[in-house]
């Protein structure tokens, strides 16, 4: 019989379901509660999805449907397993994590962001990260200081 009729796969088809791992970074996984359970929820999906496609009968598919959710599986697990949450800042005084910090910039731009860890920022809905450059050079700031980031200069006017 012909190669070509047999289901049997080949290693090469093996590996090209294989996907990278998603990379980890090398700074502390700091986060807020919500950040845990953000990482807690989308370990459950993924756990959702690996399961439903694991009851895929054809073997290629399956292979193929599985690469996904076990890639995420082994990312979220290892950052579940390093997490650390960090408490709400005590105090307004100054910029720190979990601080939602409010600057002008030169161009008249008021911008507003929660100081958040890596796996829960998204500057869109207004949340950046602690190791972002406008992060790293706002936290320990009080209002009416002014800090530069890249060639703008910007002033923290209300900590929260």
């Amino acid at each position: 019989m012909s190669v070509a009729f047999m289901k049997e796969e080949s290693a090469e088809t093996a590996a090209e379901t294989l996907l990278p791992d998603r990379p980890i970074s090398p700074h502390p996984n700091l986060v807020t509660e919500t950040g845990l359970k953000a990482l807690e929820a989308q370990l459950a999906e993924a756990r959702a999805a690996y399961e439903a496609a694991s009851a895929i009968e054809d073997v290629n598919e399956r292979r193929r449907q599985l690469a996904g959710p076990t890639r995420d599986l082994r990312y979220l697990t290892e950052r579940l397993r390093t997490a650390q949450v960090m408490p709400h800042p005590g105090s307004t005084d100054v910029v720190a994590f979990g601080s939602t910090v409010t600057f002008s910039r030169e161009d008249g731009r008021v911008q507003s962001y929660r100081i958040v860890g890596e796996d829960e920022a998204d500057p869109k809905q207004g949340t950046i990260s602690y190791v972002s450059p406008v992060a790293r050079a706002l936290i320990g700031k009080a209002i009416g200081e002014l800090v530069t980031v890249g060639e703008q200069e910007l002033e923290v006017t209300a900590i929260g």
